[in-house]
């Protein structure tokens, strides 16, 4: 506060100096000093515009005379003289030497005052300057540690936006033998089908002909070695997901720490650029001792590092699997058709195998039906013989019988009675004899009747697996899937 009229006052950082001395003391004038002046508060409105009110504050100056006498220090206001318009009495006045010494220490003082007013103000001009140049150097440095910080992002930002990129392709790349390898394992689901119809369908050979050969044998490794190939398939299939499931989760670390970095960018960036002429910047108070930091330069930039490696790694182990998988499908690939071929030998030698057996069946049993034909007629001939013999047995027969009515000695044995008994014995010895060829003959047509119906039933089994090995299976063997759509192209 200060007395109406007076000149404002500030206050500094060194305190006023006190003058030594004041005029002597006039003990009958000791309460005619004391409150001379009453004072009031300033009004707002009296300050003036050029002494802004945050950084300075008002003084009040009360001006008091010390007591004219030792005797009057102390005393209530109710004992002092009364005011000055209230006395009536005559006071002793001031000497000349008081005057003149009251002078004196008025212009010492005023000459301290102005030597420590001079010192301050040089002091003063100095710290602005100091302090100026502090300010500038501090406020430059700020700029360059703000531009160092722009690199360091952008360097980063360069090593993540390239990271990325390189994820992104290997993703994609792996993405793509992924779907290759999962066409792959399509295509095996047919010729696994084939093989196993080819099974199914030998299982109706008939007879002797339903045999565990060559073939049987190469169409359940050819089964063992598709669902063999399947099962790798399978696992690669399920790595790859997982492979991919790790480089999405990958990237996106990446993706979300280069968003970062580029929001962290413009925000440094901005605040590199700015300067003290620039628009937007504000008195912001309190925020210095708000520390909203996480994280140091050191664990800045290896958090950034420890993505970029992470996501490194995951694209090492995604080009390894990418690389096991293309050399999974080429060595299926190959194991399947060089079993397919296999089976497919093994079926050729069975067929001709077969085909030579019905051939020779259809030579034997044409042969057989020859003899049969040869037999049946040998058999009418025996016959026709049995028959012929007939009348020659009657006709000697009859003779004898003709001969036993000869009367007495008439009976004689002569030698057409004996040429005649000879005769019927020949003739029943040869008749006897063509009646056992006749059974012979007909046993015989009966076994080459057998061995024919056998020769029958086995040409038609032989029949039946031909055309199974040949018609069905071979069929079917034919649509087998290329090289080229094995190893998952289309």
């Amino acid at each position: 506060m200060e007395l109406v009229g007076s000149p404002l006052s500030s206050t500094f950082a060194h305190p006023r100096s006190t003058p030594s001395k004041f005029l002597p003391a006039i003990s009958t004038m000791a309460s005619s000093y004391k409150n001379r002046f009453p004072y009031y508060p300033l009004p707002q409105s009296f300050s003036l515009p050029w002494m802004p009110k945050s950084y300075y504050k008002t003084a009040a100056i009360n001006p008091t005379l010390a007591p004219f006498s030792k005797s009057s220090q102390g005393q209530p206001p109710s004992k002092m003289l009364p005011f000055v318009s209230n006395r009536s009495t005559l006071f002793t006045r001031y000497t000349p030497d008081d005057w003149y010494r009251s002078n004196l220490t008025n212009y010492k003082d005023s000459e301290t005052s102005r030597r420590n007013a001079e010192c301050l103000r040089v002091d003063t001009t100095r710290l602005i300057q100091d302090k100026y140049q502090q300010t500038k150097k501090t406020q430059g440095e700020s700029t360059k540690n703000l531009g160092e910080r722009v690199n360091y992002i952008e360097f980063w930002k360069s090593e993540l936006r390239h990271e990325l990129d390189e994820m992104i392709g290997e993703t994609n790349a792996l993405t793509d033998v992924k779907k290759r390898l999962e066409r792959a394992l399509a295509e095996t689901e047919a010729p696994l089908q084939v093989a196993q119809e080819c099974l199914l369908h030998r299982e109706k050979r008939m007879g002797v002909d339903l045999v565990h050969d060559e073939v049987e044998k190469q169409l359940f490794t050819e089964v063992d070695v598709i669902r063999s190939c399947q099962e790798r398939m399978q696992r690669y299939l399920d790595r790859a997901k997982a492979q991919l499931a790790s480089n999405r989760a990958a990237q996106h670390e990446v993706e979300k720490d280069l968003a970062n970095k580029q929001t962290a960018h413009r925000i440094d960036d901005k605040c590199h650029h700015l300067r003290n002429s620039s628009d937007g910047i504000s008195y912001y108070r309190g925020v210095e001792r708000f520390d909203a930091t996480i994280s140091v330069p050191e664990s800045w930039a290896k958090f950034t590092d420890d993505n970029i490696l992470r996501s490194q790694s995951e694209r090492a182990a995604s080009a390894k699997l990418r690389d096991d998988i293309e050399n999974l499908l080429v060595v299926t690939a190959n194991e399947m058709w060089r079993q397919f071929n296999t089976v497919n030998v093994a079926f050729t030698n069975r067929i001709a195998e077969t085909a030579d057996a019905k051939n020779k069946i259809r030579t034997h049993l044409a042969k057989t039906l020859k003899e049969i034909f040869e037999m049946e007629m040998n058999i009418e001939a025996l016959r026709k013989a049995i028959r012929d013999k007939g009348p020659p047995l009657k006709v000697a027969q009859t003779r004898l019988d003709e001969r036993t009515r000869r009367p007495d000695v008439e009976l004689c044995r002569d030698p057409p009675q004996i040429r005649l008994v000879n005769e019927v014995h020949e003739l029943d010895e040869t008749i006897q004899g063509h009646q056992q060829r006749l059974r012979d003959a007909e046993d015989m047509l009966q076994m080459l009747v057998h061995a024919k119906s056998i020769l029958e039933h086995d040409l038609a089994i032989k029949t039946n697996s031909l055309f199974i090995d040949q018609e069905k299976c071979m069929g079917m063997r034919k649509t087998f899937p290329s090289t080229t759509r094995l190893v998952g192209y289309v």
